[in-house]
């Protein structure tokens, strides 16, 4: 579990990072005095499955910043600190997990993380499955995804094998039509394919897995399961091997696959 704790008040936030590290030892904490670098760590795709939030913090208060969180990371348990117990009702229009007065105790914060909001840190991913050994397919819940558009299932595969890296309009452009066509009408279309991408995220409940900047985008790769990533991980251990083949329908992988053939050498020596 990624717990972040989001205080402008230092003797507060070192109170909070040592109640939780007594409750949890094994959880990652980040500790910030200031909201945006948390929001900035959170859009660089280390989305927190619990937020404690100081609702008053300059630039930032924490009713916006859990706005934003949730944008990124629709699961994330939002808890609201505050000094005022009549700000609940904003807490519960955010529909946050939670709501602790200052100054707490480890029993009010205990409390608050054994009745989260979403259990686990791994909610989405145990809903997407992503195939690429073979040919490229995405699942949720089982069934195979479909788009609008044939293409936007492409710049899903671009995505996943740039693993988590932000990739630009231009770098997807590349890939999907190399040098053919009008810039100007390519993206264009690749417009239209970032919105499918986006409605169709948005009805299967699943916004937060692409993020989405001006200009690129990136998958966060912990939030589903691929057998690319597992194999990447694990190699000889995972449950998926790779035998030669990956995203089979498309041409533009071919020098990923041949650093996968090499790794595959020198772990099999064949």
């Amino acid at each position: 579990m990624n717990i972040y704790a989001v205080t402008s008040d230092k003797k507060e936030l070192s109170r909070l990072r040592t109640i939780l590290e007594d409750i949890s030892p094994d959880t990652e904490i980040s500790c910030h005095d200031d909201p945006l670098s948390a929001l900035a760590k959170a859009r660089e795709g280390a989305y927190p499955d619990v937020a404690f939030l100081r609702l008053d913090m300059p630039e930032l208060g924490g009713l916006d910043l859990g706005r934003y969180l949730k944008e990124l990371y629709p699961f994330v348990n939002v808890i609201i600190i505050s000094d005022d117990r009549e700000a609940a009702y904003d807490a519960m229009k955010l529909r946050a997990s939670g709501y602790v007065i200052s100054p707490f105790s480890g029993e009010d914060v205990r409390d608050e993380l054994n009745e989260l909001r979403y259990r686990g840190s791994h909610t989405m991913k145990n809903r997407v499955y992503i195939q690429t050994f073979g040919d490229f397919e995405i699942f949720v819940d089982g069934e195979p995804v479909a788009f609008k558009y044939t293409r936007t299932k492409e710049v899903v595969a671009v995505l996943v094998n740039n693993r988590g890296a932000q990739t630009t309009n231009g770098e997807i452009i590349a890939s999907l039509w190399e040098d053919d066509g009008d810039p100007e009408k390519k993206l264009s279309y690749l417009r239209n394919l970032r919105q499918d991408l986006q409605n169709t995220l948005t009805r299967l409940n699943l916004e937060g897995l692409i993020i989405k900047q001006r200009g690129s985008m990136s998958i966060v790769p912990d939030r589903v399961e691929c057998d690319l990533y597992d194999w990447l991980d694990k190699k000889k251990e995972s449950r998926y091997q790779y035998t030669g083949d990956y995203m089979n329908q498309y041409s533009w992988p071919e020098f990923f696959h041949a650093e996968l053939d090499e790794i595959s050498y020198q772990l099999y020596g064949e």
